[in-house]
């Protein structure tokens, strides 16, 4: 098969530049410094060599290699006097063509030689020759400046070459321009590389800060300032770019917005603004006024090109360049063919000093006719190119500004948010801001980087944005700020909706929906007026048929914001429910958009759908309406992109008639929002349970992974919300039937992919007990069955999933009182805690906690029975593993001490007396106290404390008087917890540990029996002793568990104790003690008269999967045992758990018959 003409053209082109290159270059080996002709050869050679076109960009396969051209560059640099100026200036041509165009990664001998040379021309040459010296220089440090250290100071040093060139005082443009192009070249960074050294980085970001502040100088001309602008921004990226804000304080700063500020209108018509120097955080004012008023006449650099309409026609034959430095630095090309809008109408900003607007202003020069331009086609070709390098510049400060966005600290830059966002109602001039850019731009481009930094601003400022509120109704006197908070996030919902209204380019319309979903994101729409999200929704429809595939795939991401928001939230829900059937966006009124009639190609008067087809193509058939009969618009057309085919093609997506289904990026967002609509709002979707589940089941059934992975992930959300719900409908068992007998079994078996496999173990782990328990036998013995194989893959994500869906099966009613299940389950979890990865071992201690709280529930339930059939030498394994697991890494520790505390509960006093037990027990004792008393986190010393706890509940455990020495550890250990903790929640569990003993016997002797209740009795005192604000909200709960210890140690006390009680109570300094104590009786007497528990049980959030452990417990009947860190108010933290086990209901003093007269007194009654 022969080639087509153009690759003949290509390869012969090739292989001409490849044997050009390597017979020249034989040939300038074979010169030498004092070879006759050497000035006539060089000259020869380097001419051909510099006639050929080596650019990779083109042709990939050109075969030259980088050391070739290497030890060329250096033999050739010692050929070349600095004398013979001619050759010099065609050397450093070649260096930069043959290092830019092959793309040649320089060795270290090569750059020093290249720069030392390079640089000692520019000390000896001429003038004439330094521009294309500068370029060479650029060439070869072109993101080598960390290995040019020592070159640095010659080139950046107090009196180095490049400060030279790059001063304000360089009179020539071009030498300027390029020894900043060569300084941001050294600055910048390829990954991988170090970075250049804070010194010199901070040195050329003040000369490129410097540059940007500079006026034009006078008699310059505007295109060549225009070039120096876009390198000295270009060199600000680049020092920016890869880190922090390492560059001064707020001045700095303030300096660099400014600047970039007045830069991003750069070239606009009829703008005359006197823009400050430096920005200042809110609430400093800032004041942009217009200067004295301009002549009528518009500005020549807004007038049109002479003919804009064939303008538009020849811009399809862009492309024909051939160098690299154009096609390279070229990325305005739609701008050259772009008209200029006048970016402000009618006034500025409030403050800013106007004056008197021209008539050009108002109605824009661009409007005329091409016959009425002024311009010859040579000036209008000018003119073009200066707009183009306008653009450029507007496109780079944004580029600077989007880096000093991702550089600098959230909370440093939204003092400076009102300067880039408008925070002013409706009605009053127009503030220049992004917005601003975003809507009157002419450059599509420029408008996409507007709003890119609109993105980066909005992303994560949910935290910031929480503070705004308009619910209420404004005060006259003054304007608070969460009141002008909200405001700009109106204006930004105004002006992104005309932005979308009005957008023609597709990249840019694709910004302008990701835009929408940042803020959807982030905005406190619960603390808003309603109306925001369904003005939004209307105007998005229409673009759901959109032809190009990326716009289509943004509006699924849109909508996944939209329903994630503070979900339930009212305003969705109704749109949910009731969406409107308009079927279109609203009409745009705004009469600033005409801009964008560009041929007729667009009109603001019409809404998209209305445009022409081949930009929207609505699909009436397959697309849901609104207006159907009450079912949610959302999820019909979520489901309808998955699974039905897509009818209406673009010419990129290839011609397939009606069998095509939506591309795979699109039903991949399909199936997200799908996601979050049953996760957010499962009260709406849980009538769709059979759609749903046919979706699930034929994404599970498709060849592409990703496509498989998220129909199981959906299905594993919607166990999720039925598990919420709690409804064992016969529906949810077929569906449950269904799915287990489809697809999901090849899921489940596709050792190909890892992280399918985990994702389909989780959707086991989501089935409802209730339900599970009425599948068939079979059904349950394969996912048991499938679960075990799974936790001996060598893969941790596999062996992850499938170790904790057996943690969550060993709570289920229908298998926790099974022997054999409890038992397989754990030895694969005991295995799995020797496991070299974290993650398993941390999944596998979590089980392994939940196992011990089945073996706990059991105990409670069947009893002794159960005890004595569950293995002595299993229940040993256990106790050791999980006593390794203690020391582990914090994260497997927290889970690893509450099965110790479960284990030491649930053991048999025949056992403990068991010399094999007798050790162990000893070191999972010395574990929980070296945990409690260690520097771990509060979450594993909380765990740890409650541990103890449950293990004292035990009272088979030897406490008592003649107890093993590890007995006077524990209660030492939680003796000083409960005094020095800073954290109170620690102090909480522990004094609530403290109480649990039964009896009198089990706190020992008496000088034991007294440092317990002086331990407390001082943490009572010192309860409200913190230097930390956040500890001081949990001071009550901490006094009210303080006050039932020591209550609980009164009922338990006998007369030996009574000595050292009296002498705590007694006299003023145990008044504090008796005032506690008397409330704490009377409270439980006012709960007794109302009938209620004398103490509250709060209900705590177990860590991870725990919600599933205790919903299961709680709903079978069962008291579930939380033991680990929870999440409580906005700042999480814990919660003290039920304490009734661990303190005896006292009523009244009646109970306490063994303290006699003197006990009576001495609590003061």
């Amino acid at each position: 098969m022969s080639l087509p003409r153009g690759c003949k053209a290509l390869n012969k082109a090739k292989l001409m530049a490849e044997k050009q290159f390597s017979r020249c270059a034989a040939k300038l080996r074979a010169l030498r410094a004092d070879s006759g002709q050497l000035r006539e050869e060089l000259n020869l050679l380097f001419d051909q060599l510099l006639s050929e076109n080596y650019n990779k960009t083109v042709d990939p396969s050109i075969n030259i290699q980088p050391e070739d051209v290497c030890s060329l560059l250096r033999h050739v640099s010692s050929l070349v006097p600095l004398t013979q100026e001619h050759l010099v200036i065609k050397l450093c041509q070649l260096v930069h063509r043959l290092l830019n165009q092959l793309k040649v990664i320089m060795d270290q001998q090569t750059l020093d030689v290249l720069v030392t040379y390079t640089a000692s021309a520019l000390k000896v040459c001429s003038t004439w020759t330094h521009s294309d010296v500068l370029l060479a220089l650029s060439t070869a440090v072109y993101g080598n400046g960390a290995q040019c250290h020592r070159h640095l100071g010659d080139l950046l040093g107090e009196d180095g070459v490049l400060l030279q060139y790059s001063s304000l005082s360089q009179p020539n443009m071009e030498l300027r321009r390029v020894a900043l192009t060569c300084m941001t070249n050294i600055c910048l960074r390829i990954p991988g590389q170090p970075p250049l050294d804070d010194q010199y980085r901070s040195l050329c970001f003040r000369v490129f800060l410097k540059t940007l502040h500079s006026p034009k100088p006078p008699n310059t001309d505007e295109l060549f300032y225009c070039l120096v602008v876009q390198a000295a921004l270009k060199g600000l990226q680049c020092c920016l770019s890869g880190g922090k804000w390492k560059f001064g304080g707020g001045e700095e700063l303030g300096s660099v917005l400014a600047v970039l500020k007045r830069l991003m209108f750069q070239g606009a018509p009829g703008l005359s603004v006197d823009w400050p120097a430096v920005l200042y955080p809110a609430p400093l004012p800032q004041y942009e006024g217009l200067s004295a008023a301009k002549p009528a006449e518009p500005p020549k650099s807004s007038e049109p090109p002479k003919d804009t309409a064939n303008k538009k026609k020849k811009s399809k034959g862009k492309g024909k360049k051939t160098k690299t430095e154009e096609s390279r630095g070229d990325d305005g090309e739609e701008e050259d063919r772009e008209t200029v809008p006048a970016l402000q109408r009618g006034g500025v900003r409030e403050g800013e000093t106007s004056t008197k607007i021209s008539a050009s202003f108002l109605y824009p020069s661009w409007k005329r006719n091409s016959s009425d331009s002024e311009f010859s086609d040579p000036e209008g070709n000018a003119q073009s190119k200066l707009r183009l390098n306008h653009a450029r510049v507007r496109q780079g400060a944004l580029h600077c500004l989007l880096a000093v966005v991702k550089a600098v600290e959230r909370r440093t830059l939204y003092g400076y948010w009102s300067s880039f966002i408008p925070d002013s109602p409706v009605g009053g001039p127009p503030p220049l801001t992004l917005l601003t850019i975003v809507l009157k731009d002419p450059s599509p481009k420029v408008r996409l980087c507007a709003l890119q930094v609109l993105c980066a601003m909005l992303d994560g400022s949910r935290q910031f944005l929480a503070m705004a509120e308009d619910t209420a109704s404004p005060r006259t006197s003054y304007t608070p700020f969460s009141f002008t908070l909200a405001t700009a996030v109106r204006e930004l919902h105004r002006s992104l909706s005309l932005a979308l209204l009005a957008e023609t380019s597709p990249q840019t319309l694709t910004q302008v929906i990701k835009c929408l979903a940042y803020l959807v994101a982030n905005a406190p729409y619960h603390r808003l007026r309603p109306g925001l999200l369904t003005q939004l929704w209307k105007h998005i429809r229409p673009y759901v048929r959109h032809r190009d595939v990326n716009v289509r795939v943004s509006v699924m991401t849109f909508y996944g914001a939209l329903v994630t928001t503070q979900a339930p939230l009212p305003e969705v829900q109704l749109l949910l429910r009731q969406p409107d059937d308009s079927g279109s966006s609203s009409t745009p009124q705004d009469s600033g958009l005409s801009w964008r009639q560009r041929d007729g190609m667009s009109s603001p008067s019409r809404t998209p759908s209305q445009r022409s087809s081949c930009t929207q193509s609505p699909r009436v058939p397959r697309t849901p309406q609104e207006g159907d009969g009450g079912q949610m618009w959302l999820l019909q057309l979520c489901v309808s992109l998955v699974t039905q085919p897509r009818e209406d093609q673009s010419d990129s997506e290839g011609a397939g008639g009606g069998t095509a289904l939506e591309p795979s990026p699109v039903r991949l967002e399909a199936l997200q929002v799908l996601s979050h609509l049953v996760r957010g709002y499962f009260s709406l979707t849980k009538v769709y349970l059979c759609e749903i589940g046919q979706v699930s089941a034929r994404c599970l059934g498709e060849s592409d992974p990703s496509l498989q992975l998220h129909g199981a992930k959906l299905l594993e959300e919607f166990g999720t919300g039925i598990i919420q719900q709690y409804r064992a409908e016969n529906n949810v068992v077929q569906f449950w039937s269904e799915v287990l007998s489809g697809p999901l079994n090849g899921a489940l078996q596709n050792e190909q992919h890892p992280t399918l496999q985990a994702s389909a173990c989780d959707t086991l782990s989501s089935i409802l007990p209730q339900a599970f328990a009425q599948l068939p036998d079979k059904t349950q013995m394969m996912c048991i069955t499938v679960l075990l194989g799974l936790t001996y893959i060598e893969n941790y994500l596999v062996k992850t999933a499938a170790v904790r869906a057996l943690g969550i099966y060993v709570l289920f009613p229908c298998l926790r009182e099974d022997v054999m299940f409890v038992a397989d389950t754990a030895n694969t979890v005991l295995a799995a805690l020797d496991d070299r990865s974290t993650n398993v071992r941390a999944k596998a201690a979590w089980s392994l906690g939940n196992l011990t709280d089945t073996l706990i529930v059991n105990m409670e339930n069947i009893g002794v029975d159960f005890q004595e059939e569950f293995s002595d030498m299993l229940l040993l394994k256990m106790l050791q593993a999980a006593t390794r697991a203690a020391a582990d890494k914090d994260r497997v520790k927290s889970n690893a001490v509450r099965a110790l505390g479960n284990l030491l509960h649930f053991l048999r006093e025949s056992q403990m007396t068991r010399s094999a037990f007798q050790r162990p027990l000893e070191d999972a004792v010395r574990a929980l106290v070296k945990t409690v008393q260690s520097e771990a986190t509060m979450k594993v010393r909380w765990n740890a404390c409650y541990a103890l706890g449950n293990a004292f509940r035990n009272p088979a455990l030897p406490l008592g008087k003649y107890s093993a020495p590890w007995s006077h550890d524990a209660f030492a250990a939680l003796c000083h917890v409960v005094t020095s903790c800073k954290n109170f929640k620690v102090r909480i569990k522990s004094a609530a540990a403290l109480a649990v003993p039964a009896h009198r016997g089990c706190y020992g002797d008496t000088k034991r029996f007294s440092c317990v209740w002086q331990s407390l009795a001082t943490a009572l005192e010192n309860s409200e002793d913190t230097n930390d604000f956040l500890e001081y909200r949990y001071s009550a709960s901490l006094r009210h568990t303080l006050s039932h210890a020591l209550l609980h140690l009164l009922s338990v006390s006998q007369l030996q104790d009574m000595t050292a009680l009296r002498e705590s109570l007694d006299g003023e300094e145990g008044s504090s003690i008796r005032e506690h104590l008397i409330k704490c009786l009377r409270a439980e007497e006012g709960k007794d008269a109302g009938g209620d528990s004398c103490h509250s049980q709060l209900q705590e959030e177990p860590y991870e999967d725990e919600p599933v452990h205790l919903m299961v417990a709680s709903r079978c009947g069962s008291k579930p045992t939380p033991t680990t860190w929870t999440s409580t108010g906005p700042h999480g933290g814990l919660q003290t758990g039920p304490t009734s086990s661990a303190t005896p209901r006292l009523v009244g003093l009646r109970t306490l018959p063994s303290l006699g007269s003197a006990g009576l007194l001495s609590v003061g009654v």
